[in-house]
């Protein structure tokens, strides 16, 4: 009954407005994944290559808060850490926060 302009501008647009709708949305996730994805995945590919760098004699920080020197190293993803005088704990590798002093490679 009633004739709206709505009406009449629905028949315009295209392709060209599909794009220019689509642009935010776009440039909004290019910024996210420069600014928060991929200094992440650094960060983690730092983390992973920390923890398998790990040996014998290295000082280290559990991310409980806990410092200690690695006494062995076990290939099931857990190191064993002197944390005092004849006291050792069995953590995960992944749980390693920092190795505060790293220990030389024996010349070969």
């Amino acid at each position: 009954m009633f004739a709206t302009p709505a009406f009449a501008q629905a028949a315009g647009g295209g392709a060209a407005s599909a794009v220019t709708s689509f642009l935010p949305l776009i440039l909004i996730f290019g910024i996210m994944y420069f600014l928060l994805i991929r200094p992440q995945q650094k960060k983690m590919k730092e983390h992973r290559a920390m923890v398998e760098a790990l040996r014998k004699g290295d000082s280290v920080l559990t991310q409980g808060g806990i410092i200690g020197k690695v006494t062995r190293v076990k290939e099931d993803g857990e190191i064993e850490v002197e944390i005092a005088e004849g006291v050792k704990v069995r953590v995960l590798k992944a749980t390693i926060a920092q190795v505060i002093n790293r220990t030389e490679a024996a010349a070969a």
